[in-house]
């Protein structure tokens, strides 16, 4: 959530920031709320200090003139409910507006969409084949890596099943991701699937984006939903607490499925694992103070490269516009993975910095120590990683002429063989 005090006294600034991202900005409707909510809490005050005088001085009066002080005092409190109740709809209005409100991009970071989005580095050499390769649906099937068909009987469209070898590759990928998270002292958490509302407004993309998930009937009518990533869940582990400044920053990650309804359809390249309901990912989360945000993303940013490095995959590192960026984020970063049969690179990976937006919604605050104040601290996260994407990847780009694959040599112990064969 942005600023009220920032919207206030720089509306401009808030203005053409958006403008990166939104066709068109109107600040005016809650600059009216917060004028209307400030004015009535003045208000309040003054009728609320004009009631505490009345009363401290109403002994003192002869009784005739009593009865009127409590005439007026009465009609005092009325006012102060009625002023309360106003209030509180005017706050929820307002509220209802800055929640509605996307992240300012960074200052750094460009307007527009993909058509903007810029190539920081590449590394590895683009596969090439002097044999016709296969794609990962032929290959994972054939090898009798993934069950697509009795995956779809299981759950319907959007689901598979992997089986033998293609199972303990999977699992040999986050096993992987585990061991190197926690040797970069990162503290591991297996948090619940199902959630409540406040994990999703937390982390932004409730009301706005609330039809994106597998939402739940809660107990007493209260609402609860799958978590569609690990995100969601560990920013709101500090929520509503105040960390201690020698805590910062708080790492953790986590392994869990992750639950999407992606909506909108596939398209005829996304086939197979790349795009489904259900899928695997390890996820990265830093609590930071706020001049120390940016070297958390940039080490974070460093992790996703180091594990796709020992993988061998050939990726690319990209710098998202302001559009492409999730609603949440203040800037992120994409690490992109080649896939041959779609001639193209599909994203495996998103580092973030929300800076204060996610913290704001759920009053995650650190007590500096030289001046005593509560401050915001800024959210990071980034997967690392989604494996749906990453098992294509390597079997497109590590496959032999014979139609068998080669096992990453990082991965090889725990699939128990260097190369997957028919």
């Amino acid at each position: 959530m942005l600023d009220i005090n920032l919207i206030r006294t720089e509306p401009e600034k808030v203005r053409n920031a958006l403008l990166k991202r939104m066709d068109a900005v109107d600040l005016a409707p809650v600059l009216d709320l917060d004028k209307k909510r400030r004015a009535l809490l003045v208000e309040a005050e003054a009728l609320k200090a004009r009631k505490n005088a009345a009363s401290a001085g109403v002994k003192k009066l002869p009784p005739a003139e009593q009865q009127a002080v409590f005439a007026e005092m009465k009609e005092i409190g009325a006012r102060v409910k009625a002023i309360d109740a106003e209030s509180a709809a005017v706050d929820a209005q307002l509220g209802e507006l800055l929640a509605a409100l996307p992240n300012l991009p960074a200052d750094d970071v460009v307007a527009g969409g993909k058509e903007n989005n810029a190539v920081l580095s590449e590394w590895g050499k683009r596969p090439e084949f002097a044999f016709e390769p296969k794609d990962h649906l032929t290959l994972s099937k054939t090898l009798g890596l993934v069950d697509y068909e009795r995956g779809a009987k299981l759950g319907g469209t959007g689901f598979w099943v992997y089986r033998d070898l293609g199972a303990r590759l999977e699992w040999a990928l986050l096993n992987l991701f585990v061991e190197t998270h926690l040797s970069n002292g990162y503290s591991f958490a297996l948090p619940p699937h199902i959630l409540n509302y406040e994990c999703g407004y937390t982390a932004g993309q409730f009301p706005k984006f609330k039809d994106d998930v597998f939402l739940l009937a809660g107990e007493e009518g209260k609402t609860q939903f799958l978590l569609p990533t690990a995100e969601t869940a560990l920013i709101s582990l500090h929520r509503d607490e105040i960390l201690k400044e020698e805590e910062l920053p708080k790492k953790y990650f986590a392994y869990t499925p992750c639950y999407r309804k992606e909506a909108g359809g596939y398209g005829a390249n996304e086939r197979g694992m790349v795009r489904g309901h259900q899928f695997n990912k390890v996820e990265l989360i830093q609590f930071a103070k706020p001049e120390d945000s940016q070297k958390s993303f940039d080490e974070m940013v460093g992790h996703v490269e180091a594990v796709m490095r020992k993988l061998g995959l050939h990726y690319r590192l990209v710098k998202l516009a302001a559009r492409d960026c999730s609603a949440s984020m203040a800037r992120t970063c994409d690490i992109e993975v080649w896939i041959p049969s779609m001639k193209g690179y599909k994203e495996v990976s998103s580092v973030s910095n929300a800076h204060d937006y996610q913290a704001r919604r759920g009053a995650i605050r650190f007590k500096r120590a030289a001046t005593g104040k509560n401050e915001l601290v800024h959210t990071l996260n980034g997967s690392c990683l989604a494996t749906s994407r990453l098992f294509p990847a390597i079997l497109e780009q590590f496959q032999l002429p014979d139609g068998s694959v080669a096992v990453p040599e990082a991965l090889r112990k725990a699939v128990g063989t260097d190369v997957i064969k028919l």
